[in-house]
């Protein structure tokens, strides 16, 4: 309730009937704005809940003392009554409040006949939510800009590269195209070298792609940390028929044959078997194979581009990997950088894969500024195909069409958290099968070859191979 001092003004409590003031009590209690009323002298009369919610002033402090009392030099350097005191009209200004809220003040003389103050009738508003609006307002307005900036092509270069658009934003990744781009027709040797998920299949592609005699033939990708070693010499170099148990009858052309007048993409090279280093040291000097179980040399006309994220040279130095094949592959080096040092390229392509998967599934998501900005803090430990993966994640799960914090699989908790909560209309099996994957996934960005993440996991290689196949990683 309202309280009221009325021996600071007698008049009021003559002229008012008790029905009026009650009346008159519920009126501005109900005001949603802060009210408070003082005399000519700046003495407070009355004030409502509203008033102490927006100023944190509680009504026994205030009422029945003067505003002259509380001026200081923290929370409230000057008082709006004493401003309208003294220049005898309405007076309006922004005020911090003792707990930290903005709020508008204004304040109103009221006159007697003679034209002295009879009352100063002060109005407050909570504007903080006003400031978070603009400051809302602000971002979203960057954010247009953002998105402008990008379809204008602004500060981005866009290489068209057949199957694929690369959108290179980074000084240090054009200069890793334009050397592409030179080396791209001649049918020299290239070892792309990086972090797991930085974007090396790309660069590969687009060697392939730029090459004018080349790019009318296959391009291969082989992973090599992916199939188990018993299978990768017979996949790569084909077969005769009854070369081995289960052997398809007529035998089988390996990949080398199949890539014949194109470019064969060995990923994973640090993953390959010593044996088959011998064999592929053979292949890149004799430009011929041999298919398991053959003594027939066939003559093979590809270019072979390798990549790999271990450092070959510690390699070396353990014995694990040959050196003269390492001299051979190296002729040409690309080293691609993490996209942690890249940062100026997350923004771009976070809006090139929530394109993608808006368009596959049929969604209309957005970025938002607070999420380009946590993408841009985060490390990326999995690089170019984390934030992929992120991306689809907050595209399936996300209930709004802005993406919001929230919706970080990383600020809420796990992934799995959000599985279970966002699709509880789900069978357990299709559960499980959502967390496998993720699994799956985590252990593939965090260990690489399947070998390893067979071990990590306790699986046979084949059934993560067999997995992952199933899953698409």
């Amino acid at each position: 309730m309202i309280e009221y001092d009325f021996k600071k003004d007698e008049k009021i409590n003559s002229l008012k009937t008790k029905h009026e003031l009650a009346t008159l009590e519920e009126v501005i209690e109900g005001s949603f704005d802060g009210i408070l009323v003082t005399d000519g002298e700046g003495n407070v009369l009355m004030m409502n809940q509203s008033y102490v919610r927006n100023t944190g002033i509680k009504r026994e402090e205030l009422l029945g003392k003067n505003v002259r009392e509380f001026i200081n030099p923290v929370w409230m350097k000057n008082s709006v009554v004493l401003l309208t005191i003294e220049q005898r009209q309405p007076v309006s200004l922004n005020h911090t409040t003792k707990n930290s809220k903005n709020i508008m003040v204004t304040g109103t003389p009221l006159f007697n006949k003679d034209g002295s103050i009879k009352l100063v009738v002060v109005n407050t508003r909570d504007i903080s939510e006003i400031y978070e609006l603009r400051e809302e307002l602000l971002k979203a307005k960057e954010m247009e800009k953002y998105y402008l900036d990008q379809i204008n092509g602004e500060n981005v270069e866009k290489i068209n590269s057949c199957e694929k658009e690369i959108v290179v934003a980074n000084a240090k990744m054009q200069e890793i195209y334009a050397l592409a781009g030179k080396v791209a027709a001649f049918d020299t040797t290239v070892l792309i070298t990086g972090e797991s998920g930085v974007g090396k299949e790309l660069v590969a592609r687009f060697l392939h792609n730029e090459n004018p005699i080349r790019n009318k033939k296959p391009f291969i990708e082989v992973n090599c940390g992916a199939i188990p070693e018993n299978l990768l010499e017979s996949e790569l170099f084909g077969y005769v028929e009854g070369s081995f148990t289960g052997a398809n009858k007529g035998g089988k052309k390996g990949l080398f044959e199949a890539a014949d007048g194109g470019t064969l993409f060995l990923d994973e090279m640090g993953e390959m078997s010593l044996n088959l280093q011998v064999k592929l040291l053979r292949v890149l000097e004799t430009r011929t194979i041999l298919r398991v179980g053959s003594s027939e040399q066939v003559p093979v006309d590809i270019r072979i581009i390798a990549a790999t994220n271990k450092k070959l040279l510690d390699k070396i130095e353990d014995g694990s990997f040959r050196d003269d094949l390492y001299y051979r592959l190296n002729v040409i080096n690309i080293e691609i950088p993490p996209l942690r040092e890249r940062i100026d390229e997350i923004a771009p392509l976070a809006l090139k894969f929530i394109n993608r998967f808006n368009e596959k599934y049929g969604q209309n998501k957005k970025l938002t500024y607070e999420i380009i900005k946590e993408f841009e803090a985060y490390p990326w430990k999995g690089n170019i195909r984390q934030l992929k993966n992120i991306i689809e994640n907050m595209v399936v799960l996300s209930n709004g069409d802005y993406l919001q914090l929230s919706d970080i699989p990383w600020l809420l908790g796990t992934c799995e958290k959000k599985i279970t909560q966002t699709h509880r209309e789900e069978t357990m099996a299709e559960i499980l099968a959502r967390v496998e994957r993720h699994v799956l996934q985590e252990a593939k960005e965090k260990y690489g070859s399947t070998r390893k993440i067979a071990v990590a996991l306790d699986m046979d290689q084949s059934t993560v191979v067999r997995k992952q196949n199933k899953y698409g990683i």
